[in-house]
Parts: structure tokens; C-alpha cells; sequence
């Protein structure tokens, strides 16, 4: 079942129970879809890849709101942005912890040979690709400074 067919399976729940939280995310991520829908070259078609994407960027961008009205004792909105965000990571593939992260990592710092800081944009290449969708971008990025520093 495509993306876009569990949304508006989840919306029609939403409306009939009443449930504005799941509403407001559900809407989130059928304005997005419309939007890369009709973007040019898109063709009206949205591939796997550029669902995950696009459900990561609404993730990130309702944190990066969030942790903002956390530092300036926004409450209510703060409540908002989190309902937000857990409606949109049920979409999203199970997220790896901070160990298996770096246990992937690892692996690939050998398979590309990586010895140094100075590699980091080579292992940052292969594990964008191979995380994607399982791990936050600035996660991957820290854990391979890390890795990479010892």
C-alpha cells in the first residue's frame, strides 16, 4: 500500500474519531505529497525513496521547531510539534539506536578503508545510502567523527 493510500486510511480514522493530533500530522504529510506530486519533472509520481525523504524532512523540521519552543518555555506548542512528530514517525521504518548505528558504521569504515577525519566524506557517502531512513543524518555524522577520531 502506497503512502499516500495509508494517509488518507489514517485521515478518515482521524476525522471520525475525532483525533486533531493525528489529524494535524496527517495533513502535514498529504500537503507534502501533493506538493512533490506536482513539483516539475515529478510527473505526478513519488518514488519509495522520496516518500522516506519526505517523511524525514517533516520529522526533522518539527524538531528543529520543537527544541525551539522547548529553550523559550513554549509548552503548548512544544505539545504540538511532539503529537506532530509521532504521527509522522509511524510512517517511517523503525530507527536504529546509537549502538547499531555505530555497528554499521564500523563496518563500513572497513569496506571503504577509512582511517582518518579526512575520510569522513567517503563513509558519509556509502552509510547516507545505506541508513537512509533508519538513522537521523546528524546521528550517522556524529558517530562517524567519532569513529573516525579514535
Amino acid at each position: 500500500m502506497s503512502l499516500e493510500t495509508q494517509v488518507m486510511e489514517l485521515m478518515k480514522e482521524a476525522m471520525k474519531s475525532k483525533d486533531e493530533a493525528t489529524l494535524r500530522g496527517v495533513r502535514a504529510i498529504k500537503a507534502e505529497i501533493i506538493k512533490a506530486k506536482t513539483e516539475p519533472g515529478a510527473g505526478g509520481v513519488i518514488t519509495e525513496d522520496g516518500e522516506l525523504k519526505l517523511l524525514q524532512r517533516l520529522v526533522k523540521q518539527r524538531k528543529d521547531s520543537l527544541e525551539i519552543y522547548t529553550q523559550q518555555n513554549r509548552t503548548d506548542l512544544a505539545k504540538t510539534e511532539s503529537e506532530e512528530i509521532a504521527v509522522i514517525e509511524k510512517f517511517l521504518p523503525k530507527q536504529l539506536s546509537e549502538a547499531e548505528i555505530k555497528e554499521a558504521l564500523a563496518k563500513i569504515i572497513t569496506e571503504v578503508g577509512a582511517s582518518s577525519p579526512a575520510d569522513m566524506g567517503k563513509v558519509m557517502g556509502v552509510a547516507s545510502k545505506q541508513l537512509a531512513g533508519k538513522a537521523d543524518g546528524k546521528a550517522i555524522s556524529a558517530a562517524v567523527k567519532e569513529l573516525l577520531s579514535k
